[in-house]
């Protein structure tokens, strides 16, 4: 079976958010109902998914769309 090869990956940017809505990642990480290490795994860019309902929860708690916390970055 061959290894897939990807061109680029998802960068979780959600410090800006945070620091926009003054709340730190522990109070993220309680609103959205997933561990401390969990999502300091997804704030550091060492998941590798993500369930949509996550994703709604940490919206939902930051206020904001999914486009303000995700990026693509092509690799070079």
């Amino acid at each position: 079976m061959e290894k897939e090869t990807l061109n680029g990956e998802i960068i979780f940017n959600i410090d800006v958010m945070l620091a926009r809505r003054k709340m730190s990642v522990t109070e993220l990480a309680e609103h959205v109902g997933i561990t401390l290490a969990n999502m300091s795994i997804l704030k550091t860019g060492k998941a590798k998914a993500i369930k949509v309902s996550t994703l709604v929860k940490i919206c939902d708690a930051l206020d904001c769309q999914p486009g303000d916390i995700l990026e693509f970055r092509r690799k070079e």
